[in-house]
């Protein structure tokens, strides 16, 4: 088979996937496209919603959708670095026992690791999940574990903030987004939520979602190959690189915020990773809409989730972080000349 036939195959099945997520995941489908963005960027999602909004549903269908193995922990207050690594516990005839932890369990088949609630777990503990996240290794028990096809999603609790752990800057640049997963909008799909029974039970939802549509053995590869085969021209290339500019310097292209001094807005821009992040994102939309070259609607469509957490506020404005950060990037988009 000629390589451009088995990108097209993948490409096919890559919005199978969304497709078949799609049937247990009413009015997200935003969310369903980003994070299928995601997975075959091969970059990881800090996801942000209400209580309730279906984001451990969405993530199960997707590891059904993709198979291997899926992991998920609770993040609390007394967790510790070593409850992701081992389990202790008295058996049935009274021996202490230790088992591999939840992100051991599944070895080198760990494809889905969803920590919930991560800023409940201490900054340890966050460490140790962020350096699993970067070299997708761990080590315990006097030997190296890996985990080459892992894909982490976090989620971060926004409505309690007692007892909960900030992610650091550094911790958030990890991940490829960041996402907020809304309550559905739509009259007829919060009708359907509440009154149509088969979204109450959520083992049957997840019967619908067509397994292995993707062998997750080969994610690497395909995301590898859609890096090589999307290219960006230099009208691209100069454009992007006007993007990180005013993510640093806003002023220089007349972006103004009402309410806000500009001179005192913007303590760091986006990182190099985090524009390599946004390229990585933006070249595997163009490749899901059938296309081997850039355009500029391909980096609009993912420049809030890979920018809008990399660009931090002085203190001052930081507390307005997300409603500043979605009008900074809408002004980009605006200010910014689109080649």
């Amino acid at each position: 088979m000629a390589f451009e036939e088995q990108l097209q195959d993948w490409r096919e099945n890559a919005l199978r996937v969304e497709q078949s997520v799609a049937e247990a995941v009413a009015g997200q489908h935003e969310i369903i496209r980003l994070i299928n963005v995601a997975l075959f960027a091969r970059g990881h999602v800090l996801l942000e919603g209400g209580v309730g909004v279906g984001k451990t549903t969405v993530l199960r269908a997707f590891s059904r959708a993709i198979g291997g193995g899926f992991g998920r922990v609770e993040g609390t207050i007394d967790m510790m670095p070593g409850d992701l690594i081992y389990h202790t516990y008295v058996d049935a005839e009274g021996r202490p026992r230790i088992d591999p932890g939840p992100l051991l369990r599944h070895g080198e088949n760990l494809t889905t690791f969803f920590f919930n609630e991560i800023n409940r777990a201490r900054p340890q503990v966050q460490s140790l999940l962020l350096r699993a996240m970067a070299e997708r290794t761990v080590s315990a028990f006097d030997r190296e574990y890996q985990f080459p096809h892992m894909t982490v999603f976090a989620d971060r609790n926004k409505v309690e903030r007692e007892e909960t752990f900030e992610l650091a800057s550094a911790a958030r640049d990890r991940f490829l987004f960041e996402l907020n997963m809304p309550t559905p909008s739509d009259s007829e799909v919060r009708r359907a939520l509440v009154f149509d029974p088969v979204f109450h039970d959520v083992d049957a939802l997840l019967e619908r979602v067509t397994p292995g549509v993707v062998r997750w053995a080969e994610l690497n590869d395909i995301g590898a190959s859609i890096q090589r085969n999307v290219s960006a021209s230099a009208t691209i290339e100069r454009y992007v690189l006007d993007i990180w500019r005013a993510t640093e310097n806003p002023q220089q292209f007349d972006i103004a915020l009402d309410g806000v001094d500009m001179e005192r807005l913007i303590l760091v821009g986006a990182s190099p990773r985090g524009m390599s992040a946004l390229l990585r994102a933006a070249r595997v939309v163009a490749w899901l809409a059938g296309r081997s070259h850039l355009i500029p609607e391909d980096i609009h469509a993912v420049l809030l989730p890979a920018l809008g957490h990399r660009v931090f506020f002085t203190p001052i404005y930081e507390l307005r972080r997300q409603e500043l950060a979605e009008a900074l990037i809408a002004q980009i988009m605006a200010r910014v000349a689109v080649p």
